[in-house]
């Protein structure tokens, strides 16, 4: 039997990816304020392919087959797209509020694959989407109490909810895709094919980027690698179940990361919120108790 110590290594893994695409979300809201969302994330997925692709050539990798190409494509062009909806919101919310709503797209994720995979959805999820939605109706409402929820923060939501449509699909999608790629692979297609994605749309939405954004734009290429590579490594070695809860941490690290670049304060019906989604995705995901063996 391996060392127990060995089993932990996926959660700290992943905790640490966690951390570094947090710390890199900060990077890319100090970019895309500078340079805008759009110039911001085409970059930062172009620097992350530059910097990962020739680690992953010098190996001599065989191409992926035509199956794992479709994995490789569909994340892509999945991650492209959330990316982009995800850093605009971060232009208009704080970065800890917009974490927080976030979360949220691990309970999109159980009715994807009610839809996609035909999988039951338990009493658990129910209850679990009802405090879900308690709690962006919590962090919302707080916004409207507090008379800042205007027409910029109302259109930061919305792409945040895109993103998290998006990103829920990505959940059912990385774990196949870690199970047939290494994690060096799965970054550079990851960065690469976002990268030429969005870059479809520069006739339209491109801003030529200043120098002041070159410094967060090249940390923010880096820890998305980083974060890339942990992740992948631990969910190739450790079921999602166990690794999805890693994601809430972002929450604590998005809080302090807010404070330490833009001084924004945690607000209490954020954290409120916050707790009442997490506590949703808790129940959603934690394991059913095996029914009692009748006695004979």
């Amino acid at each position: 039997m391996p060392p127990r110590h060995h089993s932990l290594l996926p959660f700290a893994a992943a905790l640490a990816g966690v951390g570094f695409l947090s710390l890199m979300d900060a990077f890319m809201k100090e970019a895309a304020l500078l340079i805008g969302a759009y110039t911001a994330t085409v970059l930062r997925a172009f620097i992350g392919a530059a910097l990962i692709a020739p680690v992953w050539l010098s190996r001599g990798p065989a191409m992926p087959s035509r199956p794992v190409w479709k994995l490789h494509l569909t994340r892509g062009v999945v991650s492209a797209f959330m990316a982009l909806t995800f850093f605009f919101s971060l232009t208009l919310l704080p970065l800890a509020e917009a974490i927080a709503l976030s979360f949220i797209a691990p309970l999109i994720a159980l009715y994807l694959a009610r839809v996609l995979l035909g999988e039951v959805i338990s009493r658990a999820a129910i209850g679990a989407s009802v405090l879900g939605f308690a709690g962006t109706l919590v962090i919302v409402g707080g916004r409207i109490g507090q008379g800042e929820f205007d027409e910029g923060a109302a259109l930061g939501v919305a792409s945040l909810f895109i993103s998290a449509l998006l990103y829920a699909y990505n959940f059912i999608v990385i774990r196949r895709q870690a199970q047939v790629a290494g994690p060096l692979e799965i970054a550079t297609f990851h960065s690469g094919i976002g990268g030429l994605v969005l870059l479809t749309l520069a006739p339209l939405l491109w801003e030529t980027p200043s120098g002041d954004a070159l410094v967060p734009l090249l940390a923010a290429g880096a820890l998305t690698v980083a974060g890339s590579l942990a992740i992948a490594w631990a969910y190739a070695r450790a079921e999602a179940n166990v690794l999805v809860p890693t994601e809430y941490s972002g929450f604590v690290w998005a809080s302090i990361f807010g404070w330490l670049f833009f001084r924004e304060a945690v607000t209490l019906p954020t954290l409120a919120g916050t707790a009442l989604i997490v506590g949703g995705c808790w129940l959603a995901t934690r394991p059913s108790r095996p029914a009692p063996v009748a006695a004979s």
